[in-house]
């Protein structure tokens, strides 16, 4: 047994964080499937970006559908939602065998979206009906105006991936939006059996402090911020509030750990999936890691549910002078602002690219 298919049997979930054409093709991600006990994937405009507009995997499909009229992010979906959907059905054995708990893929609501509630939840609605499988979830943001936005789509029925989470404290907004969500159901008579996971970014908050830091606090943010957040996932799964969801048949919004790639060349390529052990959690890993794992990682000591050290480690941060809190705000305003323009460029790239193949196809 490697040490992904321990950390499965221990309870956390592995979902590979990236997703093209060529994986599925290639059966590489079947063989992800088998031998490092994957059981579900993630994506975001920054991947598709890549996948779509690196090769030549998506040209024909490209040019097809732009010869029937589709184009900028209507064109994206279609082509998006093809892979995901050909995803979907290799993970419903996992979806099948857990119950609806794993085994799930994630499709962002257009990132043009971050501060429009409303507009969140109908394209969130519409892209979940287009896709026509169970086990996709509609990645929304938890900024204050996504919040709503999770309450909402909880009621209606739409599984939410919750992202662009830095701190236990917007964690627990996503919690409370989410089981406001299925208070309302209740008081409406709908059955509660609905799905949804909550993802904290952990890396960027090493990437963004590693010049503000001494040595010994180096890469060591990130983890104390996701030991915060177990500790509140903990705290909320064992509140009266949560039992007596669950004791009506809610689900439990998952912890995800995402942004788990090392960044920092001075540490192993493994640390952070080492460091983030943790039952009943997700860690959605990019390929690189997921194998570097596989290869030479260790499943050692499970986060502690108490939070362990993690005041210390940030007390000593904020003495040191970062601005914890307000750093929390910055990433996540950045991470919006970022995946905004990786999809900007992504739909110019795609507009230019169908219209160069139907160009091409017309002589």
């Amino acid at each position: 047994m490697n040490p992904a298919q321990r950390l499965h049997e221990v309870g956390q979930s592995l979902w590979l964080d990236n997703i093209t054409r060529g994986l599925l093709t290639s059966g590489q991600l079947a063989r992800y499937v088998a031998d490092a006990a994957v059981t579900g994937l993630t994506s975001n405009p920054s991947i598709f970006d890549k996948a779509i507009t690196g090769g030549s995997d998506y040209d024909e499909q490209a040019r097809q559908l732009a010869a029937a009229g589709l184009d900028g992010e209507a064109l994206f979906f279609a082509l998006a939602l093809d892979d995901l959907v050909k995803a979907a059905a290799l993970f419903r054995p996992a979806w099948d065998a857990s119950d609806g708990l794993d085994g799930w893929v994630s499709l962002e609501v257009s990132p043009r979206l971050v501060h429009d509630t409303a507009g969140s939840v109908a394209e969130a609605k519409e892209l979940h009906d287009q896709a026509g499988t169970p086990n996709l979830f509609i990645k929304i943001p938890g900024t204050r105006e996504g919040v709503p936005a999770i309450e909402e789509l909880t009621f209606q029925g739409v599984p939410v991936n919750v992202t662009l989470l830095f701190s236990a404290e917007q964690y627990r907004a996503a919690a409370d939006a989410y089981q406001r969500g299925l208070e309302r159901r209740q008081a409406g008579g709908l059955g509660l059996d609905i799905v949804s996971v909550a993802s904290l970014f952990v890396s960027r908050w090493d990437h963004a402090t590693i010049t503000e830091l001494p040595d010994d606090l180096k890469d060591e943010l990130g983890i104390a911020v996701a030991k915060q957040t177990y500790r509140g996932y903990r705290e909320m799964l064992a509140s009266q509030r949560w039992q007596d969801l669950a004791a009506q048949g809610a689900r439990p919004q998952r912890l995800l750990f995402a942004s788990t790639g090392t960044k920092d060349p001075a540490k192993p390529d493994t640390y952070y999936i080492e460091a983030l052990a943790a039952p009943d959690t997700i860690n959605t890993i990019p390929p690189a890691t997921l194998e570097a794992f596989v290869d030479h990682g260790t499943v050692g000591e499970m986060l502690p549910s108490d939070g362990g050290n993690a005041d210390s480690v940030i007390a000593r941060v904020e003495a040191a002078g970062v601005d914890v809190p307000a750093l929390a705000d910055t990433l996540q305003t950045d991470g919006g602002v970022a995946f905004e323009k990786a999809w900007d460029d992504l739909l110019q790239s795609l507009n230019s690219k169908s219209a160069q193949l139907t160009a091409t196809a017309g002589r």
